[in-house]
């Protein structure tokens, strides 16, 4: 699968490039952002998945985390969060259609030809890195922010072989029982809400699936964040993982909003995390 780079930039010694390719997936042009740290490869590395309205720059040029990557050894992938075009489908709200992916494949038209996210992050993006970039395939962690971590956190349940470890920023924990996930899911997967447990990581994890893979799961939620109460409810995945008996390190974050402000206080603790999971 051919892979064009956009543009290329040192950074921390290592070496941060935009690229675009192919989707089989989504059948569409997609981007994202890779950072190979200096020295040989294979490397371990961590997929970031942004939230609502992101592309793959977000991450890229807010977040502050190349510094603590070069440190640790870390390559680091960013894609959008989205198929983009003017042939795809789209919604003039922010929730949904073009930016709002929410890391599933839809089934629904007009969404279902080109909205195929999960498929995208689990096959065609994890192939292109491993074929084309010196990325350890066997040694892999992924991590998310607000719709995002929703999709980290599925993901990671969904197909524990593919990831060592998993961590959420300010997560949306179940999609089925907040505004955003019940608007997208709708469109998305259709009115049947049996289809949509498979999607909720709340859900995923009370069905036992992927507990005893991750030693831990480690969750960021800002207290000052305005969307807490209404859309992420983190206390829903805290008590599954209870119920489940999964390890969760749920921190609460005193002051911190959902702004990537938040994101930058903590990405270092969180590569961390995911660093020492993926030695050996």
């Amino acid at each position: 699968m051919a892979v064009e780079t956009l543009s290329s930039h040192r950074c921390f010694g290592g070496t941060l490039s935009i690229c675009q390719h192919e989707s089989v997936s989504t059948g569409t042009p997609m981007r994202f952002s890779i950072f190979i740290p200096e020295g040989k490869g294979p490397f371990p590395a961590v997929t970031f998945l942004a939230g609502l309205t992101c592309t793959e720059e977000n991450f890229t040029t807010k977040a502050g985390a190349y510094r603590y990557a070069s440190e640790l050894g870390l390559a680091i992938i960013a894609p959008d969060t989205s198929p983009r075009g003017s042939g795809v489908a789209d919604d003039e709200a922010y929730d949904l259609g073009q930016g709002a992916g929410f890391y599933i494949d839809a089934t629904e038209k007009p969404w279902a030809p080109h909205f195929r996210m999960e498929s995208y992050i689990i096959r065609d993006l994890a192939a292109v890195v491993r074929d084309r970039f010196p990325v350890d395939g066997n040694r892999q962690s992924i991590c998310g922010h607000s719709m995002g971590g929703h999709g980290a956190l599925t993901l990671a349940l969904k197909y524990p072989e593919h990831f060592r470890s998993v961590s959420a920023f300010a997560p949306i924990v179940s999609p089925t029982r907040c505004p955003w996930g019940e608007k997208a899911f709708t469109a998305y997967l259709g009115s049947d809400r049996s289809a949509w447990a498979a999607h909720d990581a709340s859900a995923l994890m009370m069905s036992g699936g992927a507990v005893g893979h991750f030693d831990d799961i480690l969750i960021d939620q800002g207290l000052a964040d305005t969307f807490l109460e209404n859309q992420l409810k983190p206390e829903l995945f805290e008590e599954a993982c209870k119920l489940a008996k999964q390890k969760l390190t749920l921190r609460r974050q005193e002051g911190y909003d959902h702004s990537y402000y938040f994101i930058q206080s903590f990405i270092g603790d969180h590569l961390a995390f995911h660093a020492q999971r993926l030695r050996g």
